[in-house]
C-alpha cells in the first residue's frame, strides 16, 4: 500500500514548507542567508537487490543548504555599519575567545571602546601600532582614543621632513645693497610665513625673507615669532643661485638651527632641514607655489572613517589622521559547511573546512569592505511565495495519495 510513501511525500512537504516560512520571516534580517530544503528518494534494499522494477518507499530530506549568495547592500547614518561586498566573513568572540562567524555588519562600541555586535561578540581583526597595522594573529578590535602627540617639524619618518617651499621670485626685482633688518621692507626684496612646531606641540611662525643681492643670487634670512610674541633673527639660512635659465642650482636642502632660547616654551631646540627643490626664478611676480611642513600640535580623536580596505582611520582635531586597527574577514573552502548556531552566526565545523583569513579586498576569496552599509537578507520574496505555492500543492497532491489508498482499502474491506 502506499500510505509509506505519501506519509514520507507529507513530511518532506512540511520540512520544505517549514524553510520557506524560516526565509521569509527573515526577509528583513541584515546579513541573513536564506536556505534551500534538498530531498532524496528512498528504496529498500535487499541482499538479493532490489530487482528489475524496484518501487520506491517514498522521499526525505537529504539536507537544508544554505545560499551565501550576496544581498543587496543599503546605506546608514552609522559609520560602525559594515557590509562585505564580496566573499568572507566577519570574525567574531565571546569573552571566552570562542570564534565565531558573522555577515551581519551593525556594530557599534562596548563601554570598553571594542566594536561589537548587538550580542556583545567583538568583532576581530588587526591592531595598530603608532598608526603601523600589526599584522600576525587577530585580536578583537579596540578604539584607541587616547591623544595623537605632538610632533616637532623637522621629525616626519613617513614624508618629506623639515619646510618644504616651492616658489618663483622675479627676475626682475631690485638688487639689494643695504643691511637686511626684518622689520623694514625696503630691505628685503620677498617674505613669506608659515607655522612651525616645537617638540611640546607649541605653533611658532616661521618667516623666510628673499633678498637679492646680485643677479641670479638670493641670500635667505629667517625670523621666528613665538607664542609669547617675541621675534628673534635667525640668520642666514642659505644662499640661492640660479642659472640663466631661472633654474635653482644650489644642493637642497638647506638647514634650520633655532635654540630653545628662541622657542621660549621649554621645549628643545629646533633643527629641520628647508628645501626650495623646484624654485625658479623667472621674469613675473613673487608666488608661493608650495609651503608646508611636517609638523603639528596636539591632537584630540574627533572621528573616524572604515575604508575598503578595513583600515580604520581616526581623525584628530589637528587635521592629522592615524590608523587605528584592520578588520579582518575569513573564508571558507565550503561555507556550505558552516553550523548556523542562530543570531546570524556559523561556526566552523570539519565539513567547511579551516578558516583562511585575508585582508578586505586582497584577492578574490575576501570582498570589500563598505562603511556605513549593511547588507540586506538574500531572500528573494516573490519567489518564495512561489515556491510556498508550489509546496502546499506538492503537500496536497500527497495527502490525495493516502486518500485514494484509504478509498482503495475500504472497498478491498466491503468485499463480500
Amino acid at each position: 500500500m502506499g500510505f509509506q510513501q505519501g506519509l514520507s511525500g507529507l513530511n518532506v512537504a512540511a520540512k520544505n514548507l517549514d524553510v520557506i516560512g524560516n526565509n521569509v520571516a527573515n526577509a528583513g534580517t541584515v546579513g541573513f542567508k536564506s536556505g534551500q530544503a534538498q530531498f532524496a528518494d528512498v528504496f529498500a534494499a535487499s541482499l538479493q537487490g532490489a530487482g528489475s522494477l524496484p518501487v520506491g518507499l517514498g522521499a526525505k530530506i537529504a539536507t537544508i543548504v544554505q545560499q551565501f549568495t550576496q544581498g543587496n547592500i543599503t546605506s546608514t547614518n552609522n559609520p560602525l555599519d559594515l557590509a562585505i561586498n564580496g566573499g568572507g566573513f566577519f570574525r567574531m568572540s565571546d569573552a571566552a575567545g570562542t570564534v565565531s562567524y558573522t555577515r551581519n555588519g551593525q556594530f557599534q562600541f562596548d563601554k570598553n571602546d571594542y566594536i561589537v555586535n548587538a550580542d556583545g561578540l567583538r568583532l576581530m581583526g588587526y591592531s595598530a601600532i603608532n598608526g603601523v597595522i600589526q599584522t600576525g594573529n587577530p585580536v578583537a578590535l579596540q578604539l584607541d582614543r587616547s591623544d595623537l602627540t605632538p610632533q616637532a617639524t623637522g621629525t616626519s619618518t613617513t614624508g618629506v621632513p623639515g619646510v618644504q617651499a616651492m616658489l618663483n621670485l622675479d627676475s626682475g626685482a631690485n638688487v639689494i645693497t643695504v643691511p637686511f633688518v626684518y622689520t623694514d621692507p625696503t630691505t628685503f626684496n620677498h617674505s613669506t610665513s608659515i607655522s612651525v612646531y616645537d617638540s611640546l606641540g607649541n605653533a611658532h611662525t616661521y618667516t623666510l625673507y628673499f633678498i637679492k643681492t646680485a643677479p641670479n643670487t638670493w641670500d635667505v634670512q629667517a625670523t621666528l615669532t613665538n607664542p609669547l610674541g617675541t621675534t628673534t633673527p635667525q640668520g642666514l639660512v642659505g644662499t640661492l643661485n640660479f642659472n640663466t635659465s631661472g633654474i635653482l642650482t644650489t644642493a637642497m636642502p638647506l638647514t634650520e638651527s633655532i635654540p630653545a632660547a628662541s622657542l621660549g616654551t621649554g621645549a628643545a631646540a629646533l633643527t629641520f632641514d628647508v628645501d626650495f627643490t623646484s624654485t625658479t626664478q623667472f621674469g613675473g611676480a613673487f608666488s608661493v607655489n608650495t609651503l608646508r611642513q611636517d609638523g603639528y600640535p596636539l591632537g584630540k580623536l574627533s572621528g573616524f572613517t572604515v575604508g575598503a580596505d578595513g583600515i580604520l582611520v581616526g581623525r584628530y582635531t589637528n587635521g592629522q589622521s592615524r590608523n587605528l586597527g584592520q578588520v579582518i574577514l575569513a573564508s571558507f573552502a565550503n561555507p556550505q559547511g558552516l553550523q548556523a548556531v542562530g543570531n546570524n552566526q556559523w561556526i566552523q565545523t570539519s565539513a567547511s573546512g579551516p578558516e583562511l583569513i585575508g585582508t578586505p579586498g586582497s584577492d578574490g576569496q575576501h570582498g570589500v569592505i563598505q562603511s556605513s552599509a549593511v547588507e540586506d537578507s538574500n531572500v528573494d520574496l516573490t519567489a518564495e511565495l512561489v515556491n510556498m505555492i508550489t509546496a502546499q500543492r506538492y503537500y496536497q497532491a500527497n495527502a490525495q495519495t493516502i486518500k485514494t489508498q484509504d478509498t482503495i482499502m475500504q472497498t478491498l474491506v466491503n468485499l463480500r
